[in-house]
């Protein structure tokens, strides 16, 4: 197949392109560098089943030759307000990838006759008040909080999708993805892995914003690629939950890593986020992707984190 992946120099974006390619399909990938980085992609330099096109998904998009499917990844994904990556310090850039973008990437689908997969999010959910979330469930939102540009990005999003597969019978999924990480990530976008294994690795002090007891669910990048393929794969339109359904706490995620790191640095503890609608619980269920996709992640916490490591030392100079 011809894919088109947008957000192709992002975490997750350069992971798929290299998925993709290894499995003998061609890759078009498309960046506007806001978020994204192009180390990301120096692996598939000079590949000749790869086509990097700058440009920003929320203009009108014009791919060259036949497209098969296509995978609209382009997003601010960190939450973080002090980093310049975070969603809310590029509020509307957010809102546009969500809209206008996932309107010009189904115009994309519906114009080659392709299949399309969103990449939405657990966010959706908001601040759950079912636990674990299933794909059901309807989620608790503020539509005006800082948070919002971004959940309610996604909420349009997803609407829109099922939208197009509804009314004009675009071959659509849409993929619900929890925490992931792994290498790739920025090392300065605010979100918690990178920032206790920046700290870990540098013997500081470990940084715990609240008490530490709210929640996540982490998903190794490979087990995330993996499921987000088989789902293209599929004939799933409804949304489909791909996350590592093993819960744990913010505190318990620093005390991990600073054993795996031997970091003898104590944990400090800072005031909460002053995002208030900083979910507290997230944990997915994701029994219609062991159904329908028979899939389920792999890898873990203890053994992503140890595949991350060499990542991070190579970008913070460490030996």
């Amino acid at each position: 197949m011809r894919i088109l992946i947008t957000g192709a120099a992002g975490f997750l974006g350069s992971h798929l392109c290299e998925r993709f390619i290894a499995e003998g399909h061609y890759v078009i990938g498309m960046d506007n560098f806001i978020t994204g980085n192009i180390d990301n992609l120096t692996c598939l330099a000079g590949n000749s089943n790869f086509l990097f096109i700058r440009h920003d998904v929320a203009n009108f998009i014009f791919v060259p030759g036949k497209i098969d499917a296509v995978l609209h990844f382009a997003s601010p994904a960190s939450p973080n307000p002090t980093s310049p990556y975070g969603y809310t310090n590029l509020p509307i850039q957010t809102m546009k990838a969500g809209a206008l973008g996932t309107h010009n990437t189904l115009g994309v689908a519906r114009s080659h006759n392709a299949r399309y997969l969103l990449a939405s999010t657990s966010e959706i959910y908001g601040d759950p008040l079912e636990h674990p979330q299933k794909e059901t469930y309807w989620g608790h939102v503020d539509p005006i909080g800082i948070r919002s540009v971004y959940d309610e990005a996604k909420r349009f999003a997803e609407a829109l999708t099922m939208s197009y597969h509804r009314y004009h019978g675009i071959n659509t999924r849409i993929a619900r993805i929890f925490n992931t990480y792994g290498p790739r990530m920025r090392l300065d976008d605010g979100r918690v892995v990178p920032n206790f294994l920046k700290q870990a690795l540098r013997c500081d002090p470990m940084t715990v914003y609240g008490d530490g007891s709210q929640t996540r669910s982490f998903c190794y990048v490979s087990d995330l690629v993996e499921g987000i393929y088989r789902l293209l794969m599929s004939d799933e339109h409804n949304p489909v939950n791909i996350g590592n359904p093993n819960e744990i706490t913010i505190l318990e995620l620093a005390q991990t890593i600073n054993k795996i790191v031997c970091n003898k640095s104590e944990i400090i503890f800072k005031p909460a986020s002053r995002l208030g609608d900083d979910p507290q619980r997230r944990r997915p269920d994701i029994s219609r992707a062991k159904e329908i996709l028979g899939w389920e992640p792999k890898i873990t916490l203890e053994e992503g984190i140890r595949q991350t490591i060499p990542y991070f030392h190579e970008k913070l100079g460490l030996k």
